[in-house]
């Protein structure tokens, strides 16, 4: 039978030394990964003692990054008032597909525009010395 982890003792893991991140409705003990993870410590610390999910999925965590998980796991964690958890998370959410708009809309315009005004310098260059 898994643990069950209280909101209160979620708190009590909530710094440098100690931590514990709520993750899709578990708790993990990333204390000993907090040294090592790529994006930094100060990123773990700014979702302790909350539900990270969200931050942990928009991120788009790899599979191996999924994988450290298993042995992270501290137990399942008990649903409280004092704590609203996210429940499942859905990657396919209507924000997320929102942002992968935006950014490949960003995308085709970071080699439309520098193209077009390359085309546009040429194009002054060929008119204006005369060669027509």
């Amino acid at each position: 039978m898994a643990k069950l982890v209280t909101y209160a003792e979620l708190k009590e893991h909530s710094n440098k030394t100690s931590l514990y991140i709520l993750l899709h409705e578990k708790v993990y003990d990333v204390t000993k990964f907090i040294d090592e993870h790529p994006g930094g410590d100060e990123v773990i610390l700014a979702e302790a003692a909350r539900d990270a999910t969200e931050a942990f999925e928009d991120v788009g965590h790899s599979d191996e990054a999924r994988a450290l998980l298993k042995d992270l796991l501290v137990g399942d964690f008990e649903k409280t008032d004092e704590l609203k958890t996210k429940g499942p998370y859905s990657s396919s959410s209507s924000n997320s597909n929102a942002v992968n708009a935006a950014v490949e809309q960003g995308s085709n315009l970071m080699y439309f525009v520098p193209l077009a005004v390359l085309g546009a310098y040429f194009a002054w260059r060929y008119y204006s010395s005369g060669s027509i």
